[in-house]
């Protein structure tokens, strides 16, 4: 069921809620979150194929944001609000609706927003793209439990990904960051069948992708130990190789579908570890609603701790400006490598999501 609304308001739009619940059968309310859609109109439609998919998981109201551009100065002084109510198959299992701001009013998208949230409901905003570089103090994200962003999708993602550890605020978390679980679940499962001490580190993958600087800063962080980042032409994240006291561990994946782990002294093992799409990602986020402290731990780490070439890959991203100022860090390689019992304990804890 599909209701269109042109130059509405907020209560409009909630009474053809209930009236659009009632014609179809279902008067009760059986969600459990709102999720809050913050896109252009270019991405609208990819973003809702993609929460839809996830409402089959999470039934939840979908309120999809997108503030229109207007064409003319006299545009630009008159507020409307245009929706469009989905109920029923429309909606995969939960309630759809988009609403489209034209002139002031879409400099305040939050007032809109507000009376159309789930009472005693968690809110998730997410951004697919543009994202703000605070979401915590966006009027938008203030309202929300969970932020989440995708700097895959920022025009400079490893300087994007550089500006979040300042801001972060706990509840914010990045789609980039939810792309490289499997390869954290992988790598700890790896580090539990051996009896080594891990030396060093290198995570090869494509360049510029925020995914791989994560996954690396991560390992930093937990292992203690350096991490070179080297590139390759992907697809994604291609391999991470752990050199150890008693041998290599190398999982490569060169296709983006099939991966092979490699344990000194083991035989291959071929693992599927395919690239998710983005209604697995958002599905994933949506299960915990808490602050994620391993991703914080890892943003924080730096990005330009990693090695010089994690900095200079900053310094080459497409129309770069001036760097975003990160705390002067301490060189890694001089920590001299813990023991394996004090390094792998972290690493398990860290891959449980």
């Amino acid at each position: 069921m599909k209701i269109d609304l042109t130059d509405t308001t907020s209560s409009k739009i909630n009474k053809a809620l209930v009236q659009g619940r009632r014609a179809i059968g279902t008067p009760a309310v059986g969600m459990v979150l709102t999720l809050v859609i913050v896109t252009d109109e270019e991405n609208a439609y990819d973003a809702l194929k993609a929460a839809g998919d996830a409402s089959h998981e999470h039934p939840s109201r979908t309120l999809v944001v997108i503030k229109r551009v207007s064409r003319s100065p006299r545009d630009r002084t008159q507020s409307r609000l245009d929706a469009e109510v989905r109920l029923g198959a429309e909606a995969g299992t939960g309630e759809t609706v988009v609403l489209r701001l034209y002139g002031e009013v879409a400099d305040h998208a939050q007032s809109v927003v507000l009376p159309l949230l789930l009472p005693d409901a968690p809110v998730v905003v997410w951004w697919p793209v543009n994202a703000p570089l605070d979401p915590a103090k966006d009027p938008l994200g203030a309202l929300a439990q969970r932020r989440v962003t995708d700097t895959y999708a920022a025009e400079r993602p490893v300087r994007d990904l550089a500006a979040r550890a300042d801001t972060y605020t706990p509840g914010d978390t990045d789609l980039s960051w939810t792309r490289i679980t499997p390869w954290r679940s992988m790598l700890a499962a790896a580090l539990d069948q051996v009896t080594c001490e891990v030396q060093g580190v290198e995570v090869e993958g494509e360049e510029f992708n925020p995914s791989c600087e994560l996954l690396a800063m991560w390992l930093a962080e937990r292992l203690d130990v350096p991490v070179k980042r080297s590139v390759s032409g992907g697809p994604g994240l291609t391999a991470v190789r752990m050199a150890t006291d008693c041998g290599p561990i190398v999982l490569d994946r060169a296709d983006g579908t099939l991966a092979t782990l490699s344990i000194q002294g083991q035989p291959q093992r071929a693992v599927a570890l395919k690239r998710r799409d983005t209604a697995e990602l958002i599905a994933e986020e949506l299960r915990r609603l808490d602050p994620d402290d391993t991703y914080a731990s890892a943003l924080r780490y730096g990005v330009r701790r990693l090695n010089p070439a994690a900095d200079e890959a900053v310094a080459r991203e497409p129309d770069a400006q001036e760097p975003v100022a990160v705390p002067a860090p301490e060189a890694s390689a001089a920590k001299a490598p813990a023991k394996k019992a004090a390094k792998k304990a972290p690493v398990r804890k860290a891959a449980a999501k």
